[in-house]
Formats: C-alpha cells, structure tokens, sequence
C-alpha cells in the first residue's frame, strides 16, 4: 500500500511538509487566540493585537511574488531550510519581544519567511508523487492548515492561558527546528523547471485569474469575522474566556473535516466544489450574524465557517496545479499573495468596524463580501480560455491530463 501511493522517503518528506505548513498557521493566527493575554501583557488595544496578523498578512502580499522570481532557479531543499531557520530565529524573539513594536518587527520577519514558503510547498509536495495520487498528497499537505485550526491553534491559545503567551511562541520555534532537519535530510533537492508539477496540466489563464479574485474577496469575508472570533464569542454569545479554546478546537474539527471531503471531490468537481464552499460560506457568516447572540448558533455558524474556509484552502492549491498559465511556483506565489491580501483586508475591515458598529458587523460584512465571491466563482466557466473544451456544468477539463490526480 506504502508503494502505491509513494516510496517511505517521499511519505517522510510531505510528512514534514504538512508539520511545516500546520507550524506556519498556527503561527499567523496564534495572535487571535491570545489577543487578551497579548493586549494586558504589552499594555495595548484587542485592535492592536489585532494589527499583528493584518501586519503580517501585508508582508506576505507585498512579498510572495517578488521573492518567488528572485528565487524561482535555487533548488527547494535548501530555500525550505533557509526559511524554517529564518521562522525559528525570528519566532523565538516574538516569544523574548519586550514592547509591542518590536513583537512585530518578530513577526514581519516571519512573514517574510512564510511568504516565500507558501510559494514553493505545493509544487514541491505535488512533485514527491505520481499524478495519480496527487491530489491525495495534496490533501494530506493541506491538513496541516486544518491541523493548525483543530489542534495547533487551541493548543496555543491553552498554553498561552495557562502559561504565558510567549511560551506558545517558543514551542513553535522548537517544533520547527525538528521540522528543518528532517527535510534537510529528506526532501530531493530538484532544481526548479525539472519537477512533476512544476506546470499547469490544463493551463487556463481565464480560470486561473477567476479563482485569484474569488480567493481575495471570499478570505478578506472570512477574515473580517474571524479575526475577531474571540471577543464575538465573549461579547456577542457570552462565552467565558476559558471556552474559547475548546470552541476554536470545534471549528477546527469541522476544518479538518472540509479538507478531507474536498479530497474526494476536487479531482472531478473542482468548479462544484468551490462554488459550494463559497455559498456556504455566506450562509455560515450570515447565520453568525442573525444568530450568533445564541451559544447554539455561535457554534453551529463558526463551525461551518471553519469547514469552508479549510476546504477553500484546499480546493485553491489542487486547482492551481490544473489550470496555472506558466510555472506553477509563481501561480501559487500569486494565489498566496491572494489569499493574504484577503486576510489582510479582512483583519483590517474588522479593526475599523471594532470600535464603531461593533464586534457583531464583523460577521455580516464577512457575508456580504462572501455573496460577491459566490458571483464570481459562478461566472468562472464563461471566463475560461479553454471553453470549446470545457465542460460547462462542472468547469472541469475534458482530457486526463487536465484532472487532478
């Protein structure tokens, strides 16, 4: 069975990358979890804390692609060790970080690590198996952002509680040292332009910027209501703070949930797919919103959201791969920087709506931004630079090749 899917180095290698990427998430957001700890201790606002992931969700749009081409002809391996050394030495002073302004100064240089990171992990993980089980691979590579959710996330915010949020900083740090060797001692060193997924395999630039704009508008809705979870759970649905981590750990679950019945559906349905998770998206952030003053409907709404945006995540890398125009290095770096311009969108509208409309306009404009995603993914097919070989009622490519496997 092991060889069926892929040789034990190649099972070692996605392991360690799936760590990295669940390390990297739990990092970004760890700050939405401990935004009360962070606020008391550094002597600031829940909106400033709140800047520290639009902050670093900034550096990765204005990075990702420039530091993608400067890089694009360095063999992975080692631009992946560089960056987990980068994450590891700059976390570790977030933890030390005395003041608020040098905690991001920390965090920025992370970015800068994470920018680039999300660039080269997908191709570098499709490229470890054969096309017929790639999008198996890949969903497994995802589970670690939906690991972060279920498990990193609540762990830190846990730790953090109990301990001291700088403790949750340093535990990452030293998971990512452990992270670092192994791919240092694993993972090929292929030289970019010679791996197996280093292409589209049915390029479609029309499609291709289509799911770029659905990503941007449907994360900056979901980030306009999550980054602010914690004080809507404790405000809106009067939660107490020590519920918190358990009610991130069920979003999570449902996360890990989406991720898992994408992988089943991506391959042949992967316009179905998208267009479902975003309509349920709005639906879910709409429930929020109109029922969120309620424990039962806080729960059921932060749930389903987390199942949404977890499969987005997923549905977004597997397509990448089947209709990315040029190298898919710089499709995913393109895409990345999509997706944190939508964090960083999302972070910032929910900090101006804070003070003003309230903690509870977070989720209602979450829903609106996220109808706007559901127009766009709907109009995909009629964008296409491939419609005489398109089929219209899945947007899927016609031809083997053009499926992700």
């Amino acid at each position: 069975m092991q060889e069926r899917f892929g040789s034990k180095s190649a099972i070692v290698a996605l392991t360690a990358l799936t760590l990295a990427v669940f390390i990297y998430v739990t990092t970004e957001s760890l700050p939405i979890g401990l935004l009360p700890q962070i606020a008391q201790d550094l002597g600031t606002s829940p909106s400033a804390v709140g800047l520290l992931v639009t902050g670093y969700g900034l550096i990765i749009v204005l990075v990702s692609l420039p530091l993608a081409r400067l890089t694009r002809r360095l063999p992975r391996r080692r631009v992946l060790c560089v960056l987990l050394g980068v994450f590891v030495v700059a976390t570790c002073l977030s933890a030390l970080a005395g003041d608020y302004w040098l905690l991001m100064g920390a965090r920025m240089v992370t970015a800068l690590s994470q920018a680039l990171f999300w660039a080269i992990v997908t191709p570098a993980a499709a490229g470890l198996f054969r096309a017929e089980v790639r999008g198996r691979a890949l969903s497994i590579l995802y589970a670690g952002a939906s690991s972060a959710a279920l498990t990193g996330i609540p762990a830190g915010t846990w730790l953090g509680q109990q301990t001291n949020w700088r403790v949750s900083f340093l535990a990452l740090s030293g998971l990512a040292l452990l992270v670092l060797a192994t791919i240092a001692a694993v993972l090929p060193d292929t030289p970019p332009g010679q791996g197996a997924a280093d292409r589209g395999s049915a390029p479609d630039r029309g499609r291709y910027l289509s799911i770029v704009a659905t990503t941007a508008v449907a994360v900056t809705g979901a980030f306009a209501a999550f980054t602010y979870i914690t004080p809507f759970l404790s405000d809106v649905s009067g939660f107490t703070e020590s519920s918190i981590g358990p009610l991130l750990l069920a979003r999570g679950i449902a996360g890990l949930a989406g991720v898992v019945v994408v992988g089943y559906l991506v391959d042949r349905h992967g316009w179905i797919t998208m267009t479902g998770l975003v309509g349920l998206q709005t639906l879910a952030l709409a429930g929020q919103y109109a029922f969120g003053a309620s424990p039962a409907g806080a729960v059921i709404a932060i749930s389903l959201s987390g199942f949404t945006l977890a499969g987005l995540t997923a549905v977004l890398g597997a397509r990448v791969l089947v209709y990315a125009p040029g190298e898919s290095v710089m499709a995913s770096a393109a895409t990345s920087t999509a997706f944190n311009v939508g964090i960083t969108a999302g972070a910032f509208l929910g900090s101006v709506l804070l003070p003003g409309p309230g903690v509870r306009s977070t989720a209602l404009a979450g829903a609106l931004l996220s109808l706007v995603a559901f127009a766009i993914v709907l109009a995909e097919p009629a964008v296409s630079s491939r419609r005489k070989v398109t089929r219209a009622t899945t947007g899927d490519p016609l031809p083997e090749s053009a499926r992700v496997r």
